[in-house]
């Protein structure tokens, strides 16, 4: 039974109620963090996907910040996922778990935090990607283990020291079958005036063999800790409208209804890179804006439970058509200070 087990969970999927924060054996495990400071106006992010192909396992990494506009990438020979808990490594460049991150990509890319005071994922049966979790080889996963805790320590992004002390923290995996869908939006925010409030929202095309179509997943963490997650077609429908500029999400289900808008210009926005796993390169891949303006009204029932607003939400645009147009129209890589060219 172990070994059907370990075969099901090789295709990315999980039981309801199984664990999905160990490495699943597929060709793409993504980890990402995110550090929002609102009294500074500073956020940071930082990525690590660990990839497969036939030459071996090799890493995307990347670390950048606001308000410096830097941002730094690398595809890195060499790297390993946690097959027992939460945890990525590249080398010594990116090394992580649910306690401790850090990040050295030169002496002017560095970050080194511990995160304490965790707001875990706070259902059992299903993780982020819902009822979508069980079926298996879909070409993407998703799930924010992490919806708060509370950083100490520091980065360097360019010529800045950053105090990151007190930030508060964000995390979250995705994984799946070759790399990323062709195409998805994403977003996160903390910095509202309740600093327990939390945002998630993750959609896109999701397939596996016949099985094609949209979805999209909403998380709101209110500042009671209540933690509402819609997205399942027909039960908790989310309706997305999406542009390179413009986020616009309505979800409803069990009583309750989301609102959230989100926009930033896209003169301010970073193109990121997404990995080909078995080519064994990245590509330029998303539109990823740091600081965008998010707010979020939440209804119980038509009565307004919590409304919130921040000015420091990450914002996401996918595709790799897009960000190559993106690239090409800025002409030079659509990577900002201190950047290391995609491979």
């Amino acid at each position: 039974m172990t070994g059907l087990y370990e075969r099901y969970r090789n295709t990315g999927a999980d039981m309801p109620f199984g664990n999905q924060l160990p490495a699943h054996g597929v060709a793409m495990e993504g980890y990402f963090w995110r550090l929002t400071r609102p009294e500074t106006g500073d956020a940071v992010i930082a990525l690590c996907g660990v990839n497969r192909s036939g030459d071996g396992p090799w890493a995307t990494v990347g670390l950048a910040g606001h308000p410096d506009g830097f941002l730094r990438t690398a595809a890195l020979s060499g790297a390993s996922a946690d097959g027992l808990h939460i945890g990525a490594r590249a080398g010594d460049a990116f090394v992580a778990d649910d306690r401790r991150l850090r990040v050295d990509m030169g002496p002017d890319a560095q970050l080194d935090v511990t995160v304490h005071g965790h707001a875990p994922w706070p259902r059992r049966r299903f993780g982020g990607s819902s009822v979508f979790q069980a079926v298996p080889a879909l070409n993407q996963y998703w799930h924010p283990w992490l919806l708060g805790g509370t950083a100490r320590g520091t980065a360097v992004l360019g010529g800045r020291r950053v105090d990151l002390t007190g930030a508060q923290v964000y995390a979250e995996k995705n994984w799946g079958r070759e790399g990323f869908p062709g195409s998805w939006w994403w977003g996160q925010a903390h910095g509202f005036a309740e600093p327990e409030a939390c945002v998630a929202f993750a959609g896109g095309e999701v397939s596996a063999g016949p099985l094609h179509t949209e979805v999209t997943a909403l998380v709101v963490r209110m500042p009671d800790g209540t933690t509402l997650r819609l997205g399942n077609p027909v039960v908790s429908p989310v309706r997305a409208e999406v542009s390179d500029e413009a986020w616009s999400l309505r979800g409803r289900g069990g009583g309750w209804s989301v609102q959230v808008d989100a926009s930033s210009p896209l003169g301010a926005a970073h193109v990121l890179p997404v990995p080909l796993p078995s080519e064994r390169r990245n590509v330029p891949g998303a539109i990823e804006h740091l600081a965008g303006r998010l707010t979020v009204t939440v209804r119980r029932r038509g009565r307004i439970r919590w409304r919130g607003e921040s000015r420091l939400a990450a914002l996401e645009h996918g595709g790799v058509d897009r960000a190559r147009a993106e690239v090409a129209r800025r002409g030079h890589g659509g990577e900002a200070t201190g950047a290391v060219p995609v491979a």
